[in-house]
């Protein structure tokens, strides 16, 4: 067992150079620090971020930063209804060499990286979408029978219009609970909007530095898998958690009456994982109940849905998980 001095130690020299890395990544991707949080949040705990929001709100532009930043090998596939699997896995082809000989050869596709950028994601058929389903979970891919590993790490930061848009389809519940948090991206106020006009239309703009390496962001992943959680906080991650499962007794009547299906296990290894993130990132060492009400709706969001009859009355994931949540609040104030 390390012993305790170190540990701090290496968790303050940690969020000294996070505070360096955020610093590169706001001179490109301006005003959006909730944005930049959630995003490097999910780098740190080893996952997959969801990004949603309009065309031209800079989901793109952060996705390139982060992979330059992060020290990160990226690519990029822009999703589109004629995308097939073997575009983003690779495939096998016929060599024929100068002696007539014909071997295959193994030619890999851009999911062979450390960051995968999946731009519009759910442009693409539900089939090509799939593809990405072992990846991002076991970080192998399986071509014609033989079982490929993926770069270490190895991270998918998906951008995703509003399903309203023409030509987009519903991602798969299986796909998407492999996404560690979803990232909503609104329009930015006035004044982040009037910083992004002067830093972005002059002769020069602002270039991201290199901060991390592949190698420092493994090590800072089993570095915060090491932080310590209260066993206060673990209790109101399951609390959270089971509180949206409608035929659980912790769920409410309004839950009851509202879900069609709540968030599995994963959502609580998720919650686990990304309150040591958020107290990293704002310079703890440990996470209280604050983190996990502030996660609740990055990591419970995408993880459930409402029934046909909520739909009906328009009501709102965000609005039910904030006031569950705020509920479960005050209880552990209370207590």
């Amino acid at each position: 067992m390390s012993d305790p001095a170190d540990l701090v130690a290496d968790i303050e020299a940690l969020e000294a150079k996070l505070g360096l890395a955020r610093a590169s990544i706001t001179r490109r991707f301006i005003g959006q620090d909730r944005v930049v949080d959630l995003s490097l949040a999910a780098l740190l705990c080893g996952g997959h971020a969801l990004l949603i929001g309009l065309p031209g709100l800079g989901k793109t532009r952060l996705v390139e930063t982060l992979s330059t930043v992060m020290g990160l090998h990226g690519n990029r596939i822009q999703f589109t209804p004629d995308l097939m699997p073997a575009d983003i896995l690779g495939s096998e082809v016929l060599d024929t060499a100068a002696d007539g000989t014909r071997n295959f050869r193994f030619v890999p596709g851009p999911v062979f990286c450390q960051l995968l950028m999946a731009d519009e994601i759910n442009r693409a058929s539900p089939r090509t979408q799939s593809a990405l389903l072992q990846a991002m979970q076991e970080r192998v891919v399986t071509v014609a029978g033989q079982d490929r590993i993926l770069d270490a790490p190895f991270h998918v930061l998906a951008t995703q219009n509003p399903i309203e848009q023409e030509g987009t389809y519903p991602l798969p519940e299986a796909q998407l609970d492999r996404f560690l948090v979803q990232v909503d991206v609104d329009y930015p106020d006035r004044d982040t909007e009037r910083a992004i006009l002067i830093a972005t239309t002059g002769a020069e703009e602002e270039e991201a530095e290199q901060v991390f390496s592949a190698a420092e962001l493994l090590a800072a992943q089993r570095l915060l898998r090491r932080m310590p959680v209260g066993e206060s906080v673990v209790e109101m991650i399951l609390d959270l958690v089971r509180a949206f499962r409608p035929g659980d007794p912790a769920a409410s009547a309004r839950v009851a009456e509202t879900v069609a299906w709540g968030p599995g296990p994963r959502a609580a290894q998720a919650l686990m994982l990304t309150v040591r993130a958020r107290a990293l990132l704002q310079g703890r060492l440990a996470p209280d109940a604050g983190d996990v009400l502030d996660m609740a709706r990055p990591v419970l969001s995408h993880r459930m849905a409402l029934n046909f009859a909520a739909r009906a009355r328009g009501d709102s994931l965000a609005g039910l998980i904030d006031e569950t949540a705020a509920g479960l609040g005050g209880t552990e104030a209370a207590a």
